[in-house]
């Protein structure tokens, strides 16, 4: 039986003004799928820093990394992933600028389950729905 390759990444939950930020695939083998940006953790590289790399690169903005949400453990046919979420937001007034991605769209919590997710952020858009009531509750 072979053992899968393992992938270990890092994702930002982009939160502003009560939206968070959504990315589509422009490339690959998942293109037109949904998914929080960020990436591979380099070797030696703490995942806060990898995070803030990776969102520069991609969308050429600075971020603000809070708390750790959830880690995701997700099987794809070809590779095991570990996704490490965290919360975040734009530094200053950064507007994010595509460099990778198709297309973008700050999303409001209703409305996460109009787009098709990568599989393993699913698992991310379930701990965000059930988070829901509480952050409403934190802006009455």
């Amino acid at each position: 039986m072979n053992e899968l390759k393992h992938i270990n990444v890092v994702a930002a939950i982009i939160i502003k003004d009560g939206k968070l930020f959504a990315t589509q695939r422009g490339y690959g083998e998942w293109k037109d799928w949904w998914e929080f940006p960020g990436g591979k953790i380099e070797p030696g590289e703490a995942p806060k820093e990898a995070l803030k790399r990776e969102i520069r690169e991609e969308l050429a903005a600075e971020i603000v990394v809070g708390d750790l949400l959830t880690t995701v453990e997700y099987d794809y046919p070809k590779f095991h992933l570990t996704m490490h979420c965290y919360l975040c937001h734009l530094k200053d007034d950064t507007q994010p600028q595509l460099l990778e991605h198709e297309a973008a769209r700050w999303l409001e919590m209703h409305e996460l389950k109009s787009v098709r997710w990568l599989p393993a952020d699913d698992d991310v858009i379930e701990n965000l729905v059930a988070m829901a009531p509480i952050q409403k509750r934190d802006d009455e």
